[in-house]
C-alpha cells in the first residue's frame, strides 16, 4: 500500500506580498505607458515633443514587441509571484531581456531623440527588472514558489 505524501510547503514570506504588490504597481504603470502610447491617445502623449512621437512611431516593429514583452512580462511575472508560481522567474527574466536590449537599442541609437533623464530612468527600469529576477530565483531555490 502506497501514499501519496505530498511534499510540505515552505510558508510565503511577509516580503513575498510586498514585493508582489510592488512590481505589480511598477508593471501596471509600464503596460499602461505602452497601451497609451501605442494607441497614440493624444492626451497621454501632450507633453512630448514632436521630435520625441516622430521616432517612438517610426520603430520597427520588433521593438515594439520587446517593449510589449518587457511591461507584460513583467505584469504576467508579478501576477505568478502573488499565485506563488515559479513562473514567475522566467517571465521576470525575459521582461528583464527585452527591457535591457529595448533600452541598448535606443541608448546606442545616433539618431534617437534624446529627452533630460531618459537614461535615468532608462538604468533604474533596468535594475528594479534584474532584482525582480533576482528575487524570484531566490524564492525559487528556497521553495518558497511552486
Amino acid at each position: 500500500m502506497s501514499e501519496d505524501i505530498e511534499p510540505e510547503r515552505v510558508a510565503a514570506p511577509w516580503h513575498l506580498w510586498v514585493v508582489g504588490l510592488v512590481s505589480l504597481l511598477w508593471n501596471s504603470f509600464g503596460c499602461f505607458d505602452f497601451t497609451m502610447t501605442a494607441t497614440r491617445n493624444k492626451g497621454y502623449l501632450s507633453s512630448y515633443p514632436a521630435e520625441m512621437l516622430d521616432y517612438w512611431f517610426a520603430m520597427p516593429m520588433w521593438i515594439w514587441a520587446l517593449w510589449a514583452v518587457g511591461v507584460f512580462g513583467g505584469f504576467a511575472g508579478s501576477a505568478m509571484l502573488l499565485l506563488r508560481r515559479k513562473l514567475a522567474f522566467p517571465l521576470f527574466s525575459a521582461s528583464f531581456l527585452a527591457a535591457a536590449i529595448s533600452m541598448l537599442v535606443g541608448t546606442l541609437d545616433k539618431n534617437a531623440p534624446r529627452m533630460e533623464g531618459a537614461g535615468v530612468m532608462s538604468a533604474i527600469i533596468v535594475i528594479i527588472a534584474a532584482l525582480f529576477v533576482f528575487y524570484t530565483w531566490w524564492l525559487s531555490r528556497r521553495d518558497v514558489l511552486r
